[in-house]
């Protein structure tokens, strides 16, 4: 499971914050040829990035190699059932990783398009948030040259 070595003294607590906006960071595929792009904000658990995870990586059957894009660096508590109000904030329940809209969360390199669309396909039901498969021509600006050949009327 993912999870920070350490946390610095009197940090280990976190408040929830917000997850106002689109991502301003990590929006790009950066590594890879192919990528997951979440479209809904979320925390993403760091066992729900460990089951996509072994998902793609099973269906490629080691034929390329996967990038995990987000990391859970946020704490999260969570009180024992049936326990009365007060008494201080509880203790950690686990990690997860804020992601906003337009995160990519994985890339893959290697296998053929149609065989990674199917293996980030099946991770995309291991997560709790509707993403999208993305490619890098995706990303490729429209060069002018191409902007030129379309007849204007």
């Amino acid at each position: 499971m993912l999870m920070p070595k350490r946390v610095k003294e009197g940090r280990r607590k976190m408040f929830r914050g917000r997850m106002k906006g689109k991502a301003t960071q990590g929006e790009k595929l950066s590594f890879g040829d192919y990528g997951i792009q979440a479209l809904e904000p979320a925390w993403i658990t760091s066992r729900q990035i460990e089951a996509a995870r072994i998902a793609m990586t099973r269906h490629i059957k080691r034929g390329g190699k996967v990038w995990i894009r987000i990391f859970p660096d946020k704490s999260y508590t969570k009180k024992p059932l049936e326990t009365r109000m007060g008494k201080g904030k509880a203790g950690i329940e686990g990690w997860v990783a804020v992601v906003k809209p337009g995160r990519i969360l994985f890339e893959m390199a290697g296998p053929a398009e149609e065989l990674a669309k199917e293996a980030m396909r099946l991770a995309i039901f291991k997560l709790p948030i509707r993403c999208k498969f993305v490619t890098k021509r995706d990303f490729e600006a429209p060069t002018p040259a191409a902007a030129e050949e379309t007849p204007a009327e």
